[in-house]
């Protein structure tokens, strides 16, 4: 919950290959005071069922800049291993079929404000807005 002297964030990602909220996707938040400042690790969470982060740790006061950083590629590996066991006809060489294992977006902060930042995903590419 945000304050006057801090920011709040919230996540949550939508698979856009499958249509459906992306579940169990690690999420790392990290947050500066300034451009020059060292980034403070402030922990994580997952994605639950419905794609969302719901338990993200508060930001510190004084936070100008906040990064989000998501795990993608282990979601991307159960649900290509899913996806083999319902279709082995199917089968490839095995190797997992994302081009980006990580995505890191990083954003600014206003005090007092709530910023909630969608993740549309698939496994070629990725889109973020400031949401509602």
């Amino acid at each position: 919950m945000s304050t006057d002297t801090t920011a709040s964030v919230s996540t949550h990602i939508l698979d856009t290959s499958a249509g459906r909220p992306a579940g169990g996707v690690r999420v790392r938040l990290a947050a500066r005071g300034g451009r020059t400042a060292h980034w403070q690790q402030l922990g994580g969470s997952a994605t639950d069922a419905d794609g969302r982060c719901k338990d993200l740790p508060a930001l510190p006061q004084g936070t100008t800049h906040v990064r989000l950083d998501f795990a993608v590629e282990a979601y991307f590996e159960k649900k290509q291993a899913e996806a083999q066991q319902d279709a082995p006809a199917n089968r490839d060489s095995g190797a997992a079929q994302v081009f980006f294992p990580e995505v890191a977006i990083t954003f600014a902060v206003t005090p007092g404000e709530h910023y909630h930042v969608p993740l549309l995903l698939n496994p070629f590419g990725y889109s973020v807005y400031r949401g509602s």
